[in-house]
C-alpha cells in the first residue's frame, strides 16, 4: 500500500496542497461546513508576512506598456485578443513556453520568467485578461489521481486552466483613447497543459480566493519540504485565512504538525480538512499514517483498504505504488505496478519509465532502452523530452563502454 509518509498536495497545473472538492447537484441547499478557527491557536510555529492576493496578481508598468503594444500591432478590440493571451506569453517567453511543476511564481514574476507551474501561468494569464477588459474565470480540471516524488515526499498535483469571456457590457480604452464596445459574448480557455486539453475532463468553477489558497498552500508544501517549518506555516495558515473552506490546507497544515511530532494538533487538523471535504482522500491518507504512528493499526488499514478499493484501477496511483516498491529496492513488485499501469493506460509516459528504470537495475539495457523510447514518445511536455533523450544518450554511453 501507498505509504503517505510525507503526503501533500499541490495545484501544478497546480500546484503543493491537498484534494478535490465534490460539489452538491443543488447549491441552494448545501450546508457549509463548520470551520473551528481556534484549532490555529496555540502555534508552536512563527507566522511571517507572505504576498498579498494583490501582489500575487500585480502587473507592473513594463509589462502593461507590453502589452499595450502587443494590442497596436494585432489591433486587438475583440476575444481574438484573448485567443492570443498564449501566443502572446510564447513570443515573452524567448519562443518557448516552459512548464515546471515546482515553480510558484506571481503573474509578475511568471510574465519575466515563463518556467513556472500551470496555477501561476494561469494567474498571470488572469491578469492580463483583465487589464484587457475581460472576465476571467478559473475552473478546477478534474484530472485523475497524479503523485509526483520531490524530495521525500509524495505530492499529489491537480490542475487549474481558465476561461476568458468577452461580454457585452465589457468595454476599455485602446491606444487612441478610443472606447471599444463589445457587442458578442464569447469565450476561449486557456490551458497549458495539453493532456488535459485532449483528453477534455470535467471542470468546476472556482474563485479567485480559492486559487490564492492554492497559490499559498503550494508554497508552503514548498517551503515545508525544505525544512523551512515557519515559512511552511506562514502560507498554510495565509490559505486558510483567504479560504477557509478550503481543505487541502488544513489537510497540509495537519502533515506540518505531524512531521514536528505534534501528533494531537495534527489529528484535529485533518478531522477538519475531511469535515469540510469528505472526498479529500489526501487528507484520509494522512490520518491513516498517523492513526499507525500512534498505535492504532486497525483503523490506518481500515482505511488503507478503502482507499485502495478506490484508487485502484487509476494508472497514476499504480505507478505511485512502483515507485514506492522501487525506492525500497523490491523491483518485483515495481515491475508488477508498472506493468498493471500500462495495462490501464498505454499513453502515460511515466509507466513505461519505471520499467526502463527497473530493467536498468536488473542490467537490462536493451529492454530499459526500449522503454526509455516508449516513454519518449509519450511524453508531451519538453523538458520530459529533454530528460529522457538525456537518459537515452547516456544509455548508449554506457552500452559502449
Amino acid at each position: 500500500m501507498l505509504a503517505y509518509a510525507r503526503f501533500a498536495r499541490r495545484y501544478l497545473c497546480p500546484l503543493l496542497a491537498i484534494s478535490t472538492l465534490l460539489l452538491s447537484g443543488c447549491e441552494s441547499t448545501k450546508v457549509e461546513p463548520q470551520v473551528n478557527m481556534l484549532l490555529l491557536d496555540n502555534v508552536p510555529f512563527s507566522q511571517h508576512s507572505v504576498e498579498t492576493q494583490d501582489e500575487i496578481f500585480a502587473l507592473d508598468a513594463n509589462i502593461r506598456a507590453t502589452l499595450d503594444r502587443y494590442l497596436d500591432r494585432h489591433n486587438g478590440s475583440n476575444i481574438k485578443v484573448a485567443e492570443q493571451l498564449l501566443q502572446f506569453l510564447v513570443e515573452n517567453g524567448d519562443s518557448s513556453l516552459s512548464y515546471m511543476r515546482g515553480a510558484n511564481l506571481s503573474a509578475a514574476a511568471a510574465f519575466y520568467d515563463l518556467n513556472a507551474n500551470c496555477l501561476s501561468l494561469s494567474i498571470l494569464a488572469y491578469s492580463l485578461s483583465d487589464y484587457l477588459g475581460f472576465k476571467g474565470q478559473f475552473q478546477r480540471v478534474h484530472i485523475p489521481e497524479y503523485w509526483a516524488q520531490t524530495k521525500g515526499y509524495s505530492l499529489l498535483t491537480g490542475h487549474v486552466n481558465l476561461v476568458v469571456t468577452q461580454t457585452n457590457s465589457g468595454a476599455r480604452k485602446n491606444s487612441d483613447n478610443r472606447e471599444v464596445l463589445y457587442t458578442r459574448p464569447a469565450r476561449v480557455v486557456i490551458d497549458f497543459d495539453p493532456n488535459s486539453r485532449q483528453q477534455k475532463f470535467a471542470t468546476s468553477k472556482i474563485s479567485k480566493e480559492r486559487i490564492t489558497a492554492m497559490f499559498y498552500s503550494n508554497k508552503g508544501a514548498m517551503h515545508m519540504i525544505n525544512q523551512e517549518m515557519d515559512m511552511a506555516y506562514s502560507y498554510f495558515r495565509a490559505a486558510i485565512d483567504i479560504d477557509p473552506l478550503y481543505s487541502a490546507a488544513w489537510g497540509n497544515l495537519a502533515v506540518l504538525y505531524r512531521i514536528n511530532d505534534h501528533t494531537q494538533q495534527a489529528e484535529s487538523l485533518y478531522q477538519q480538512a475531511l469535515l469540510i471535504n469528505d472526498e479529500n482522500k489526501t487528507a484520509l491518507g494522512n490520518l491513516a499514517l498517523l492513526y499507525e504512528l500512534t498505535d492504532r493499526p486497525e483503523k490506518a488499514e481500515e482505511i488503507r483498504t478503502q482507499l485502495h478499493a478506490l484508487r485502484k484501477d487509476n494508472p497514476y496511483y499504480q505507478i505511485a505504488l512502483g515507485d514506492e516498491a522501487f525506492e525500497n529496492e523490491n523491483y518485483d513488485k515495481a515491475l508488477k505496478h508498472y506493468r498493471s499501469a500500462n495495462k490501464l493506460s498505454a499513453s502515460i509516459h511515466e509507466g513505461y519509465f519505471g520499467l526502463a528504470k527497473v530493467y536498468y537495475v536488473r542490467g537490462d539495457l536493451e529492454l530499459s532502452r526500449t522503454f526509455l523510447n516508449r516513454a519518449l514518445s509519450h511524453a508531451s511536455f519538453t523538458h520530459d523530452k529533454k530528460r529522457y533523450r538525456n537518459k537515452l544518450e547516456w544509455l548508449s554511453a554506457v552500452a559502449k563502454n
